[in-house]
Formats: C-alpha cells, sequence, structure tokens
C-alpha cells in the first residue's frame, strides 16, 4: 500500500486508523472486532480522530506490544500480516506507519476478559452473550466458503483469469503463491494442492463441474403471478453459468434487456425517461444473491423472477440469526466475506452494510415501494415492485394532452389512446397489419419507449414483421422518435 491510499480511506466496516499511542488491551478489542467480521486493515500511526500523521518509526516499544496483540491479547490467536509503509508525518519528518491485514476468521475471537467484539459499520461493538451465542452459529455456516474441495486441483484453476484480477489489486507474486498464501483459498494436502469453494467458485475453470446448482436463473412470467400445468405462463427461461464473476455481469446485463422504459413530458416540458426498476437496485440484488447465498444448499439455484408489476430475487440459504427482517435494512452480515471482497474489488459491492439502505433510497426517490424481504423455508426472497409502472400517473400536464381531464371527467391518456384508435381504423391498411398496430397500441403505454425488439415480444413475431410495422405506423404518423434512448426507439404520438 501507499500512504496516499491510506490517507484517502475512510473509516468503514473493513478500514480503521488508530494512534500508535492505543493501549494493547484497547487495541485487541478492535482486531478481534475485525476478525469477527469481515476483517479488513487496521492502521496504526494515524490519529483516528483528527487524521494527524504521527507515524511509528519513534515509538519502537509501542509498535512491539501492538505486534503482539493478535498472538498474546487474542483468543484464539488471530492470523495476521504486516508491512510498514513510508510516509511524512506531521512533524515533516520521513517515517513509516503500521499496518495490520486481518482476516475473516471462522471462529469468534476474545480479548483477556473474555469479551467478544464485532466490526459493524465503522465501530468495534462488543456483543451481548445472545449474540455471541449467534455468532458462533453463524461462524459455522459462513465458513463453507472456505472449505476445501477434494476431487479440485490447481489444474481447475483459469490462471489467465487469476491473473488479470492480481494485476487488478496490484499482486506481484505468481498466482499458485497467492491461492495458498491467502484467504484459505488453497492448501497442500500429500502434495496435491486442493481449492477452497471460494477459489474454485472464483476462479475456477468450470465451476458448474462442482457446483451445478451454483448459477442464475432468470424467469419471466406472463402476468402477476407463477402458474403452472396447463396454465403454466413462462415466456422467458435462461441460465447464467461460470464464475462469480460472469455470473453477476451476464445477469444485470440481460435484466436491462427485460425492463420497461418510459418517457413523459414534465410540466417543464422536458422529456425525461425513466425505467421501472432503478438501475443501482436491479444490480445490488445479484449481487447480494450471489454474495450472500448459502453454497453448502445444492439443490437449487439462484432465481430472478420477473413478473408485471415486481420482481422477486430468491437466495438460497437462511438469514444470518443475527440479521432480522425487520432490521435488514440497516444490519450487515457477510456469510461469503472472500467473495464479498472480491466484488469489492470489482466495484459491484460499495461499502459493506449499505446496499439495502440505498436500494430503499433509490426505490423512494422514484416513488416506488421499498423492497420487501421473506424468508420461506430455507429461501430468502426479495421482493421489488413496479407500483403499476406502466399505469402510473406521471405528472403530465392534461392541457399537454388537449383536454381538461378533471372537468371532462375522464382520463386524458385514455382519450388519447381512444383517438390514436380512431385514425388506425380510419387509415388505409389491410386487415392484418391494422389488427397488429391495434394489438400494439392496447399493449403499450402512451408514454413507454420501445423499439422492434419490445414489438417482437409483444405480438410473438419475426424482427422483419415488427420492423415494417414500425415503418407503418411512422408513415400514419402515429409515433415520435425519442432522442437519447437509444437508435430506434419511439413513444406512442399523444393524439390530440
Amino acid at each position: 500500500m501507499r500512504i496516499e491510499e491510506i490517507l484517502a480511506m475512510e473509516e468503514s466496516q473493513t478500514f480503521d486508523r488508530k494512534s500508535v499511542n492505543i493501549a494493547p488491551r484497547d487495541f485487541s478489542n478492535h482486531v478481534c472486532a475485525f476478525a469477527n467480521a469481515d476483517g479488513g486493515i487496521i492502521v496504526v500511526g494515524i490519529s483516528d480522530k483528527t487524521r494527524r500523521i504521527e507515524g511509528v518509526d519513534h515509538h519502537k516499544r509501542e509498535v512491539n506490544e501492538l505486534l503482539r496483540v493478535p498472538m498474546d491479547f487474542c483468543m484464539p490467536t488471530v492470523p495476521f500480516a504486516h508491512e510498514f509503509v513510508e510516509c511524512v508525518d506531521y512533524k515533516e519528518r520521513a517515517n513509516h506507519v503500521l499496518v495490520f491485514h486481518i482476516d475473516a476468521s471462522p471462529f469468534v475471537h476474545e480479548n483477556q476478559a473474555h469479551d467478544a467484539y464485532l466490526r459493524i459499520g465503522d465501530k468495534s461493538k462488543i456483543l451481548s452473550y445472545d449474540d455471541r451465542m449467534t455468532l458462533s452459529f453463524d461462524k459455522g455456516l459462513r465458513s463453507f466458503e472456505d472449505v476445501l474441495v477434494p476431487e479440485s486441483g490447481y489444474d481447475d484453476v483459469d490462471e489467465a483469469y487469476l491473473k488479470e484480477y492480481l494485476k487488478l489489486i496490484g499482486y506481484s507474486k505468481p498466482p499458485r503463491e497467492y491461492l495458498l498464501h491467502n484467504k484459505n483459498f488453497a492448501k497442500v494436502k500429500e502434495g496435491v494442492v486442493h481449492l477452497s469453494v471460494a477459489a474454485v467458485l472464483l476462479f475456477g475453470k468450470k465451476p458448474q463441474l462442482f457446483f451445478p446448482r451454483a448459477r442464475v436463473r432468470f424467469i419471466r412470467y406472463e402476468g402477476i403471478e407463477e402458474k403452472f400445468g396447463a396454465e403454466m405462463n413462462v415466456v422467458k427461461d435462461v441460465t447464467f453459468e461460470g464464475r462469480i464473476l460472469e455470473q453477476v455481469q451476464k445477469a444485470v446485463a440481460y435484466i436491462q434487456t427485460q425492463i420497461k422504459e418510459r418517457t413523459y413530458l414534465t410540466k417543464g416540458g422536458i422529456f425525461t425517461t425513466e425505467q421501472e426498476y432503478p438501475e443501482f437496485v436491479r444490480t445490488e440484488l445479484v449481487v447480494n444473491a450471489v454474495t450472500h447465498r448459502d453454497y453448502s444448499i445444492r439443490g437449487t439455484e439462484i432465481q430472478i423472477k420477473m413478473f408485471d408489476d415486481h420482481l422477486v430475487v430468491e437466495s438460497p440459504g437462511n438469514l444470518p440469526s443475527q440479521v432480522k427482517i425487520e432490521t435488514i435494512r440497516n444490519a450487515h452480515f457477510a456469510r461469503n466475506s472472500h467473495i464479498a471482497e472480491y466484488l469489492k474489488d470489482y466495484k459491484y459491492v460499495k461499502d459493506f452494510g449499505e446496499g439495502v439502505d440505498r436500494m430503499c433510497r433509490e426505490m423512494e426517490a422514484q416513488g416506488l415501494p421499498k423492497p420487501e424481504y421473506r424468508q420461506d423455508a430455507f429461501i430468502l426472497k426479495a421482493i421489488v415492485k413496479n407500483s403499476g409502472f406502466g399505469s402510473k400517473n406521471l405528472g403530465i400536464d392534461d392541457k399537454n394532452l388537449g383536454i381538461d381531464g378533471e372537468n371532462l371527467g375522464i382520463d386524458g391518456k385514455n382519450l388519447g389512446i381512444a383517438r390514436l384508435k380512431s385514425e388506425i381504423l380510419d387509415a388505409k391498411l389491410n386487415a392484418s397489419v391494422r389488427d397488429k398496430i391495434l394489438q400494439l397500441v392496447n399493449e403499450i403505454q402512451i408514454n413507454q419507449v420501445f423499439g422492434a425488439g419490445d414489438i417482437v415480444d409483444i405480438l410473438k413475431c419475426a424482427p422483419a414483421t415488427a420492423t415494417n410495422l414500425i415503418k407503418r405506423m411512422k408513415t400514419l404518423n402515429i409515433v415520435e422518435p425519442v432522442v437519447g434512448a437509444g437508435k430506434g426507439k419511439y413513444v406512442l404520438r399523444r393524439a390530440k
């Protein structure tokens, strides 16, 4: 690390700074807290209140005592690595700060007074007896990512892919050494390298050879509920496999192709394009599911179910005992801390513990209900609603539609649709084309952005047919092009 990087970091779930004068017994609380949570970095030699760089070069006795803390003041011993980073202190002297690197531990660590601490946000908090018991239970759940996969070997690693990741994080040693010396990714047994569950999922050539259901499945339904048998209403069913990052990237990109958009004229006379679910919310739902699912449950995959009025993401695994449905907005506990840290390196995870809260804020800002969470047997369900996206009041001034909706006692948009239909019926069209265009007008909302792909989905027709229908609609002057939503995008013209 460099001192510039350290100074730019804010105290968080995985980062803290401490004065070199901190007492060893107090320092042990923070070391245990990091090991009991997601691991992270503690920098010694910078005041945590003023960020004044004190350095450690002139405090050899204090440094030696602090280096003993993970071994002598923590039970069981907390494994750690450390480094000295060059700096210039507040007295303008060449100096160093001491950096502790602490991994998440499968054990519960306590200080000499037998108190256990847990890192929550930017604080190290003491645990009650009940919380400590539940932490012990949850430690057993999340350690599955550290379990070795007996039939695996180093040949199962995609070394080129791993090298790209090591370049991203600035690790210069060989890939094999990285796996053997970091995060329990690999161990040598009887001369053979065996990979952990996390290593297989993150860096494996074909993770599904070992974990067939460690994948993401997208299912789109027609209507607002899931139907079975003769009434089955599935219209899309796509599965995304590969490594963790690939699953996230593919799933997020595909959902983008399935969501609706609407463009409307605001009272200020400006066209605004809005999507039925905010981009951050869509991405965070996928990332959370992949990061926190219980990979020891091998009988099902993550399922993303899209309905006309809501989206459901189902992830195998129960909520950790310390996280409750009613407190999930501000709670944090990573079942798979190595996977979480990896996705943080790729900027999919921002700050630990703030994702659900930000989803709530983004939904509220768009006038949509907050996400709902339900625990159904061993499946955690996250539900977001689009609140009648297609028919929602868009804040359009009825005068823009050429009517006074309030005085007439009718809906301005419905009147606009009726007038468009009247124009279509009066036009000289053959019956087949006329019926298709009328069906599109019925299906497409007055402010919804659409293109040829949407017409294919609605009419179940060939792309060439969709393109020809758009040409006909342009000739009839019943569609208007939309700028800024991509090539070939339109909205229905507001009939006057």
